[in-house]
């Protein structure tokens, strides 16, 4: 036998006990832990969860000039179940109320039907599931107060068992207008803004993070802020939604007339340098024109013959010329140091000897590039101070992402060759974005004071101004007196005599010039596989008195190309539909012995009707009818003198009398009661398939025949 065995046996014996025993005193510890101490250690983990937790304020609203919502933070959810909530009462009212619950959960959402809610409640409540989803997609705020009216779902969480994800999503209520403008958030909010006015103003719209943690009060935790959100800043914009979508419709027609490769056109308020509309439009690979880059603001492109018109200014500011002076075109085709300068109909003969306002009317290159050359051929800095004295050039940093500046290359930089300077003239070998080429336009409609474009004019919070940014002046001068009175009356003379007579007006007057560029493929020049246009008409209206000034360029991938029809043509249309929407006429103008001034007026929302009662100051009860954002449905009667309104609540149960009112009214109120609305004809509801007072089926079609 081993000396000292026995004593070894036992001290192994010892530990092994002692293992053992703490083995068992370990796990019996756990045990309690997890059965007897839960609760406890549950609300611990609760309490310590719970601290310092970040709360996001409500981003700001931007809004438009006209006091529209363009781009708004909407909450939306998703609803969930707890069939294991610590309440007697919600098994019992959950069996006793679910084809209620199922009926209703299918009013509200009718692309799952009441039978397939109950099998999937069911499914839940068999499950015992903490965190069941009770529909699969993000619901609306409405959605959301709707489902809590439901049986069981009106009581608390602790009763109910229903519970929420909240998320914030960016919504348009304009789509896609003006998208490109507003910009985009990231999917995720909290990461920020990607560009526009999202990013630009990202700092006021995006508000401060609040901090909230638990704490037990009463044997009851509830969450303390310690610091509250503070929601963003509302940033009011001076886009004009209706200008918005005038220039968005006549530029995108023109846009799939020509099969273009994008399109420009932006709106400015001449005094303020309010842009009232900014619409970029490109096409994309399904053939459709979409909002995807800011191109006033990114674009650099050679401008073209609108660029003639800066040339022309310098040279007569420089009293080389006047509107009189004379140039022989020749036949349309002069050498310029080895290169041949043409005009557009070099191949009828060319226009001969011609002045200077018939330079520009019919938009010469051989005229323009020939008094250029030969007063500033010698000494081509004094051109380029020229340009740079109207501030053309000036870099506007209006806080864009993307956003680029005009390059004018002087006679000491790379690449300035002999024949820079005439080419330079008309529009090529320099790169100016649209908008600044609208802003130097806007210059001379604004009696040559240069404002800065505005895309924001205030800052306000809780529908209180804040902050209102004022007019900037970039060049309070860019030309004398005597030179802009000249350019004026030569671009007018452009439109009503020359090549830019498609973007005139019957109604009112319009000055501009036409703009038809060759675009360059880089190394590739340009005529390789095919040549390409840059179409532009730049202007303002009405000539008299300038309101509004308007750019509106388009890529073309092929020819014929003309400024004046293709580009020119859009101008006129959004011009004389901007006018007409700001044409006013006084009501007493039109009185006669014969007039009738008092409207006749349909049934329908009496809020709309008593608003333009109003409005028109015709004689009504119309003040006593209260504002509401929901529709208040009533009736008129007339007199020869006087409208009284009265309001009437509709019977949800029966098909309502529609007779005598508009559409959308109509169609609004009938929709509202779950009908299906199909119309024929136009103007006012004449007849209604399904007479009112029947029993309202929800789903049912109804047939509305109008007749003006």
């Amino acid at each position: 036998m081993i000396s000292g065995l026995k004593n070894i046996t036992f001290r192994y014996t010892f530990i092994v006990v002692i293992m053992a025993v703490l083995a068992i005193l370990i796990i019996v510890k756990a045990g309690i832990i997890m059965f007897a101490e839960r609760q406890y250690w549950k609300d611990v983990a609760d309490r310590f969860v719970k601290e310092n937790v970040v709360i996001r304020p409500t981003r700001g609203n931007i809004i438009s000039a006209d006091g529209k919502l363009m781009a708004s933070s909407l909450p939306e959810y998703k609803i969930y179940m707890d069939f294991r909530v610590q309440s007697s009462k919600q098994d019992t009212m959950l069996m006793n109320h679910l084809q209620e619950i199922c009926n209703g959960l299918h009013e509200i959402f009718p692309d799952r039907s009441a039978q397939d809610f109950r099998k999937h409640i069911l499914k839940g409540r068999r499950a015992k599931s903490r965190h069941f989803l009770l529909y699969p997609k993000r619901i609306s705020y409405i959605q959301y107060k709707e489902v809590k009216k439901l049986p069981l779902f009106n009581q608390s969480k602790n009763i109910s068992g229903l519970h929420e994800e909240v998320f914030n999503q960016r919504k348009k209520p304009f789509g896609s207008l003006a998208m490109r403008t507003l910009g985009d958030m990231f999917p995720d909010m909290a990461q920020g803004a990607k560009n526009g006015l999202e990013l630009t103003y990202d700092s006021l719209l995006k508000g401060e993070n609040g901090i909230t943690h638990r704490q037990k009060v009463m044997n009851k935790y509830l969450n303390i802020v310690d610091k509250p959100a503070i929601d963003g800043y509302d940033v009011i914009t001076t886009i004009d939604v209706d200008m918005q979508d005038i220039a968005e419709k006549a530029l995108v027609d023109q846009l799939k007339n020509l099969d273009a490769v994008f399109g420009v056109a932006v709106v400015m308020d001449v005094a303020t340098g309010e842009v009232k509309a900014n619409v970029n439009m490109t096409k994309a690979g399904d053939g459709k024109y979409y909002e995807m880059r800011n191109l006033a603001v990114s674009n650099l492109m050679e401008p073209g013959s609108t660029f003639k018109t800066a040339s022309i200014m310098v040279a007569l500011e420089d009293k080389y010329i006047t509107p009189d002076y004379k140039v022989d075109t020749k036949n349309g085709m002069v050498n310029m140091y080895g290169s041949w300068m043409k005009d557009w109909n070099w191949y009828k003969g060319g226009y001969g000897e011609i002045d200077v306002t018939r330079i520009l009317e019919v938009s010469s290159n051989v005229g323009v590039s020939s008094i250029i050359d030969k007063f500033y051929g010698k000494d081509p800095q004094k051109f380029i101070d020229g340009l740079r004295r109207m501030s053309i050039d000036k870099p506007l940093n209006l806080g864009f992402v993307g956003e680029a500046s005009p390059r004018i290359k002087g006679p000491k930089e790379r690449y300035f060759a002999k024949t820079t300077l005439p080419w330079m003239s008309i529009g090529y070998e320099t790169m100016i974005p649209p908008i600044y080429m609208l802003n130097f336009y806007n210059a001379i409609a604004n009696n040559g004071v240069m404002v800065k474009p505005k895309f924001v004019k205030a800052i306000a919070r809780n529908g209180e101004i804040v902050e209102e940014y004022p007019t900037e002046i970039v060049n309070p001068k860019i030309c004398s007196d005597e030179t802009l009175q000249q350019i004026q009356t030569i671009l007018r003379k452009v439109v009503s005599e020359g090549l830019a007579k498609p973007a005139g007006s019957k109604q009112f007057s319009v000055s501009g010039k036409t703009g038809t560029a060759q675009i360059s493929q880089g190394k590739a020049g340009y005529k390789a596989n095919g040549v390409s246009y840059l179409v532009s008409f730049c202007g303002y209206f009405p000539s008299e008195a300038p309101k509004y000034s308007c750019i509106v360029s388009i890529q073309i991938p092929h020819g014929p190309a003309s400024g004046g029809l293709q580009a020119g043509s859009v101008f006129s249309r959004i011009a004389e539909r901007i006018y007409a929407k700001h044409l006013v006429k006084n009501i007493a103008q039109a009185k006669d012995s014969t007039a009738v001034l008092i409207p006749d007026v349909a049934q329908g929302d009496i809020t709309e009707t008593a608003y333009v009662l109003k409005q028109l100051n015709v004689k009504s009860n119309s003040a006593s009818i209260p504002y509401s954002f929901n529709p208040v449905w009533g009736k008129a009667k007339t007199t020869d003198s006087y409208v009284e309104l009265s309001t009437a609540q509709p019977d949800k149960k029966r098909v309502p009398n529609v007779v005598g009112m508009g559409a959308k009214d109509a169609v609004y109120l009938l929709e509202s009661y779950g009908m299906k609305v199909h119309l024929s004809g136009v103007g006012k509801v004449h007849a209604q398939s399904i007479p009112s007072g029947s029993m309202v089926r929800k789903g049912e079609y109804i047939t509305l025949t109008l007749k003006n």
